[in-house]
């Protein structure tokens, strides 16, 4: 290993150590990489990336929460202690309990989900997820009234846009919704809400953070309407250490941005007695190789997403350890045990410590589907039947065996196969260069060599620059068109994306919850994660109509149609590969994280094993074989 880190080993070193002598009292319980390393915002209601989600289930909770360690990821209550649902499966009443309490020991009440819930429906916040929250009954009308109202604000004369007109249209704002929106704090420990149509995943989505609660007496006093447009003015200082007031967990009680993070266990959890560890240190290192040095130096428990060119020599060395070991790894694993617990039970050694598990989540490549591209040339990725040809063009099996390496299945849909009882996949096409040719020249461009050139947009780091290059090679040798690879920092590079300001980027997706949506409604025409900007009326109908249908095997029916519209015919991106994810910890030492596909990992649930504060047993998945979670290498 140290021969595949020179000779970035010194910079690694200094990487580290500037940031792990950053300067806490003393050293916390346990430290972890969080992804990237750079959280981007604690805005629960704003916040879409997997590290903000991480750190959001440290410092909040919701309504509900998944049992990481089932593998049909249970629903258990959290701060709603037991609900009931309405005979047709549209009115959920949820019942707080009385010691749900936020960090500066105020009772978390029923009102406070209607205050963020509300919130996360304005298109101020332009929250990536408000078609989640549109499932409530009148909050699509409230939206869009919202909507036309900021416009009809913007248009008065300058002189009439005054303070006191932005706070009228506010105020008349929250009376409308009050007044429209089925969502009512019945008392103080009583939520109730009725959903437009039955939705079976409505508790799984209640799980998610961007349904947790912010604490409205501080949030408020950062957000007042601007008397230039009606908008919220959204300031951020209620998310620093010395102000943020938590529901979760741990308290934020050290943030030096792009440096590190620091949590300590919140005294007024309700559930406080469970948690195993005091404090939790995320360093910022966003240098890959200084990742792995930081986890091999002992300064780092856990590296959450391992992203290093040499990882697939990693996974490599983890199967020689299998093979040396084949007998005992084969009986344990006819056992049913998961590959953690498999991991704890095998021989030392360091090869333990890296971690391959498929995860239910996607990598792809979007195509720009508007008419013109942001500099207003005609956009040849308009036509569905250039994005087929090049979709087709896309030699995958060799990708993900000369490149990724690291088992990633090829992938042909959005949605991982066989994820999801009862859903079927549709076939997806296959790799045709001959056909691709044939289908681009149908669309209009007989000599390739003359089609704009096609520009790849990527993020820096994780290895999308290896992707890029190999995709780009099979469109020059397969399409024959001319290609530029584009690639930004991770801090600008969602902004493009959001504006559609690329012709075709890479990008991913882990699910937010288990069913066929997660992943459908994102090529929604109006859905806020559609960066494609595709849209296609019949594709949302068959949402619609999966959205009413009661019987079970329709609705799958229908959602499994819309998928064969976009990965057969629209294809408002190409799927590459079904993700892995790669984690480093020693199983030895670390217990609470999960093998589950899902891949959400709760950090509040580590225990150090042997250091005398917590019960000392791993957890580990219920003996079962799963569709996907759990698989060993």
């Amino acid at each position: 290993m140290i021969k595949l880190l020179v000779p970035v080993v010194l910079l690694a070193a200094l990487v580290v150590g500037a940031v792990l002598s950053d300067g806490a009292t003393k050293p916390a319980d346990f430290t972890y990489i969080n992804g990237t390393g750079t959280i981007n915002t604690l805005d629960l209601q704003r916040m879409s990336w997997q590290p903000d989600l991480r750190a959001a289930r440290m410092f909040f909770e919701g309504l509900t929460r998944n049992d990481v360690f089932t593998w049909g990821y249970d629903i258990v209550p959290a701060i709603a202690e037991r609900w009931e649902i309405s005979g047709d499966g549209r009115t959920y009443t949820f019942h707080l309990r009385e010691s749900a309490k936020w960090s500066n020991g105020q009772p978390v009440v029923a009102g406070d989900f209607v205050y963020s819930w509300r919130r996360a429906l304005l298109p101020d916040i332009a929250s990536d997820y408000i078609a989640f929250f549109r499932l409530i009954e009148g909050a699509g009308g409230f939206y869009d009234w919202r909507v036309e109202s900021l416009a009809a604000y913007e248009a008065l004369p300058d002189a009439q846009r005054t303070q006191d007109a932005a706070d009228a249209l506010w105020q008349e704002t929250v009376e409308r919704f009050d007044r429209t929106v089925a969502l009512k704090a019945i008392d103080d420990r009583t939520l109730t809400m009725t959903l437009t149509e039955p939705t079976p995943y409505w508790l799984d989505m209640c799980a998610f953070a961007v349904f947790y609660p912010v604490y409205p007496d501080l949030v408020s006093q950062y957000e007042r309407p601007a008397p230039k447009n009606g908008r919220l003015d959204l300031r951020q200082g209620w998310t620093k250490p010395d102000r943020l007031v938590c529901s979760g967990p741990f308290m934020l009680t050290e943030w030096k941005f792009r440096r590190s993070m620091r949590a300590e266990k919140n005294p007024y959890y309700w559930d406080r007695d469970s948690i195993a560890i005091d404090s939790i240190e995320m360093p910022a290192v966003d240098e890959p190789n200084a990742m792995i040095l930081a986890f091999e130096t002992g300064s780092v428990d856990f590296v959450t997403d391992v992203t290093v060119g040499y990882r697939a020599d990693m996974y490599a060395r983890k199967l020689e350890f299998y093979d040396e070991n084949r007998e005992l790894y084969e009986s344990l694993k006819a056992q049913g045990l998961d590959a953690i617990e498999i991991d704890r039970r095998l021989p030392d050694d360091p090869r333990k410590n890296i971690h391959v598990f498929p995860a239910f989540a996607t990598y792809w490549y979007n195509f720009n589907c508007l008419p013109e591209l942001p500099d207003g040339r005609d956009n040849p990725f308009a036509d569905p039947r250039v994005r087929r040809a090049f979709a087709m063009a896309v030699d995958k099996e060799t990708l993900v065996r000369e490149v990724k390496r690291t088992g990633e299945p090829v992938a042909s849909t959005i949605i991982p196969p066989n994820a999801i009882g009862g859903y079927v996949s549709p076939k997806g096409l296959g790799f045709d260069p001959q056909g691709a040719r044939a289908l681009l020249a149908e669309a209009g461009w007989p000599d390739p060599s003359q089609f704009p050139t096609v520009e790849i947009l990527f993020n820096k780091d994780a290895g999308h620059d290896l992707v890029a290059q190999s995709v780009a090679k099979d469109w020059h040798r397969h399409l024959g068109v001319p290609t530029r690879l584009q690639q930004k920092e991770l801090k600008v590079y969602p902004n493009d994306l959001k504006k559609a300001n690329y012709m075709v980027s890479r990008a991913g997706w882990y699910a937010d919850y288990g069913d066929p949506t997660t992943f459908l409604e994102i090529n929604r025409s109006t859905d806020g994660n559609n960066d494609r900007k595709y849209n296609n009326p019949v594709y949302d109908d068959l949402l619609d109509r999966a959205s009413t249908e009661t019987d079970s095997a329709k609705r799958m029916a229908l959602l499994s149609e819309a998928e064969r519209i976009i990965v057969e015919e629209d294809l408002p991106m190409v799927p590459l590969f079904h993700y892995v994810t790669v984690y480093l910890f020693d199983p030895d030492t670390i217990s609470g994280i999960n093998p589950h596909a899902r891949a959400m990992q709760n950090m509040f649930l580590i225990d150090v094993l042997g250091d005398g504060k917590g019960p000392d047993t791993p957890r580990a998945m219920p003996i079962l074989k799963p569709a996907l979670g759990g698989a060993t290498p």
